[in-house]
């Protein structure tokens, strides 16, 4: 069983920067991969950014350049900075883990005002 809980969620103007992090909890080793999934209001679950086999990370076409995902496997925490906001990255940011099983976060809300 892994546990994951985000923080650092809230409201900003465009062009402004959060980090998101999420603590990680249970079975979970630096060779599992962890990251950051959205959900607009009105639209499908979309992959943000994964970083998984150590130092392998991926990210949507929509954040490169402006996201940055990051590790530290001493606190079983993942990181999501943010940087350049627009409006489009409102969403609920899920942490997600994948073990032996998917894992999902409680999920934690951005609004990126114009």
């Amino acid at each position: 069983q892994v546990q994951l809980v985000e923080s650092g969620g809230g409201l900003v103007q465009a062009g402004g920067s959060l980090r998101l992090s999420c603590v990680a909890s249970g079975k979970i080793f630096a060779g599992h991969v962890m990251g950051w999934y959205r959900q607009a209001p009105g639209k499908q679950r979309e992959l943000v950014a994964i970083v998984g086999n150590y130092i392998h990370t991926n990210y949507a076409d929509s954040v490169k350049g402006r996201f940055t995902i990051s590790r530290d496997h001493a606190k079983d925490t993942v990181y999501l900075e943010m940087n350049s906001l627009k409006p489009e990255d409102t969403a609920v940011y899920y942490c997600y883990a994948s073990t032996d099983h998917d894992y999902w976060g409680q999920g934690t809300q951005v609004t990126v005002s114009s």
